[in-house]
Order: structure tokens, then C-alpha cells, then sequence
């Protein structure tokens, strides 16, 4: 795991409460494991882990929301999106294969919707000219997917 990763993931663990993994266990499922950290110190986490390291690439955010992203543990994934939404800026279209991905295995409407609004969404509205026309298919894919999550997505990402 990169410093940035492990950083993130032992500063979620630190923040973490077994009544909160409790709560969010039930919640959840048993889809996601649950360390019991709150949203806002997933927020401030992934505040924090940007502060530390300093001009990351978007090839280094991408990479870091993968490294967070894959082992399935509900904060982790969390602090992913959390990590795209404060630098969709970095995103591009060919970052949605990504972050299909990341919707295919989300296992809660909790990581799809911010996914959609918060990075899918705000993605678009910035694209021009063929990369918008590549997004405007990868979106007509997903809404043709047999995947409910991802119809879901392209749906709330479409919407404004």
C-alpha cells in the first residue's frame, strides 16, 4: 500500500468507534466490514491526506481511490469517493471505466449516490466536444446495463 494509503486507512481505524461499527454494520449488511468511523472524519482524513501529500497527479488520486477502494471495507470506500469528489477537477472521461467499476462493487446506495451526483455529474458538466460525447455513451451504457446499481447511477448522474 502507498504512505498516502496507509495514512488513510490507519487514521479511519484511529477514528473508529465500536458502537458506530455497530450502528453502520446494521445499517450496511454484511456486504461491507465497518470500521465505525464517522463521515466527517472520513472527510477530514482525506482533508488531511491531501494537506500531507502535496500535488498528487491525478494519476496518483486515481491510483489512491483504487488502493482504498479495493479492499471492501465501508470508510475506505468512502474516503475513495470522497478523495474523486474534492478532485473530480483531475477527473477525465476515461476515468468513468473507473469509477463503474467502483459502482459495480459499491454494495450500498450510500457509496453509489455520491458517486453519481458528486463525481459523475459534475464530471460531465465540464466535458466539451468528444470527450463529453464518449461520456454521453459510457452513460447510455450504464443505463442499458443489466446491473440495477449502475442503471441507478446513470440515472442520478443524467439528472440536474
Amino acid at each position: 500500500m502507498s504512505e498516502a494509503g496507509e495514512f488513510v486507512d490507519y487514521t479511519l481505524q484511529m477514528e473508529s468507534t465500536w458502537e458506530k461499527a455497530a450502528v453502520a454494520s446494521e445499517r450496511l449488511g454484511e456486504g461491507l466490514k465497518v470500521y465505525g468511523a464517522s463521515v466527517g472524519a472520513v472527510r477530514g482524513t482525506i482533508r488531511d491526506a491531501l494537506k500531507k501529500y502535496k500535488n498528487l497527479s491525478h494519476d496518483d488520486i486515481t491510483a489512491l481511490s483504487s488502493e482504498l477502494w479495493e479492499e471492501p471495507v465501508f470508510e475506505r470506500r468512502l474516503a475513495a469517493v470522497v478523495l474523486l469528489q474534492t478532485k473530480v477537477a483531475l477527473l477525465v472521461n476515461t476515468d468513468l471505466t473507473r469509477i463503474e467499476g467502483f459502482i459495480r462493487q459499491a454494495g450500498t446506495r450510500e457509496l453509489v449516490d455520491p458517486l453519481a451526483k458528486d463525481v459523475v455529474r459534475p464530471l460531465l458538466a465540464r466535458l466539451e466536444g468528444l470527450a463529453r460525447e464518449r461520456a454521453d455513451r459510457v452513460l447510455e451504457r450504464w443505463a442499458g446495463d443489466p446491473d440495477p446499481e449502475l442503471q441507478y447511477a446513470a440515472g442520478l448522474a443524467a439528472a440536474e
